[in-house]
């Protein structure tokens, strides 16, 4: 199994004084930069396998397009002229990565940025060449024949909502700080860390399909997953997630195997962090966008063997770095970090 998680994060290579040439703005006011948009596979157990594919485009100057348009105009647009068409080329990615490596099972994965109908009708195309989850962002409204299980017809969550539970569990939960305080999205609010108890629910649901010039689209039928946090602390938004996905709800440990394989899309978030803070690939000072986008693509390489080889020491501490590095590799470093000549047998990793 190999999870390809597609993810979005800018670079910021804003300067002080004099910008780097040909970036463009980031907000729509004084930051600028690129973004970038790898596929980056990753095994079950979220060890770096490498990045599959890398898309990045850069904003002329103004504000994004989406600011300035209407909610008819946007639906109006063909998917192909916004931005959101870099979630469509990475599940397409997907899809040709899956026909190199017939002996992999491929699960595409990404978060609620990708809830795209047109990305979920690519996803359910036959013969379906991968399997994919989402988290959901809008609450997708129904057709009518989807309440088999007595839930009144509408929307997404509450039809699932409206099912038995299939399961509880216990789960940390991380705190966090708001990143900006204009954000209102429950989501992104403060809260202290705690333990919760989430319940878990699954149903198959018929999305029916959005509005769209031309239409042609059909009906989707998927399954969808709510792990919802059953008595949150008074003022603390609730944990929540739901998924929408291709894989089977049959079972409790189908229901747990996607919980699990979604869990995996954080590491991209670790990967990002790594080409930031470790790479520093925002430091480098190039004066033009032409010379900043090759050391881009090197540092995607690098900040892969990085997170691979901690990793890999993180999951096998007593494996041998011989594994990993040749000893004109390892024997230098370790001469560097331990001042002293190396040993015969290689280390640990």
């Amino acid at each position: 199994v190999v999870i390809l998680v597609a993810d979005t994060t800018e670079v910021d290579l804003t300067r002080p004084k004099q910008q780097v040439q040909g970036a463009g703005l980031l907000d729509g006011n004084a930051r600028h930069g690129v973004f970038l948009h790898p596929l980056h596979a990753f095994t079950p157990d979220g060890t770096p396998l490498g990045t599959v594919a890398a898309d990045y485009w850069i904003r002329a100057d103004g504000k994004p397009p989406a600011t300035t348009q209407t909610r008819a105009q946007r639906a109006a647009t063909p998917i192909e002229q916004k931005e959101s068409h870099r979630w469509l080329r990475s599940l397409r990615q997907a899809q040709a990565e899956a026909a190199r490596c017939p002996e992999a099972r491929i699960i595409f994965t990404a978060d609620s940025d990708a809830d795209i109908y047109e990305v979920i009708a690519a996803g359910m195309e036959a013969p379906r060449a991968i399997d994919w989850i989402v988290r959901a962002c809008q609450d997708r409204a129904l057709e009518d024949n989807t309440a088999k299980t007595g839930a009144t017809p509408g929307h997404l969550r509450a039809a699932v909502a409206a099912t038995p539970v299939r399961y509880e569990r216990t789960i940390s939960v991380r705190g966090r700080e708001p990143k900006v305080a204009c954000d209102r999205r429950g989501r992104r609010q403060p809260r202290q860390p705690r333990t919760a108890v989430v319940t878990v629910r699954a149903a198959r649901v018929m999305l029916r399909a959005p509005w769209r010039q031309g239409g042609g689209m059909p009906d989707i039928a998927v399954n969808a997953v709510l792990i919802a946090e059953v008595n949150p602390p008074e003022g603390d938004e609730p944990v929540e997630w739901l998924l929408i996905t291709s894989l089977p709800i049959d079972t409790d440990e189908n229901i747990k195997t996607i919980t699990k394989y979604y869990c995996v899309r954080w590491m991209i978030e670790i990967f990002f962090r790594t080409l930031k803070s470790g790479c520093r690939v925002e430091e480098r000072r190039f004066e033009h966008i032409d010379r900043l986008l090759p050391c881009l693509a090197v540092y995607l390489i690098v900040t892969w063997r990085a997170l691979y080889v901690c990793r890999l020491g993180r999951s096998d501490p007593e494996m041998s770095c011989g594994v990993v590095f040749d000893p004109s590799e390892w024997q230098p470093v370790y001469q560097i970090v331990r001042q002293r000549p190396p040993p015969q047998e290689p280390p640990t990793l």
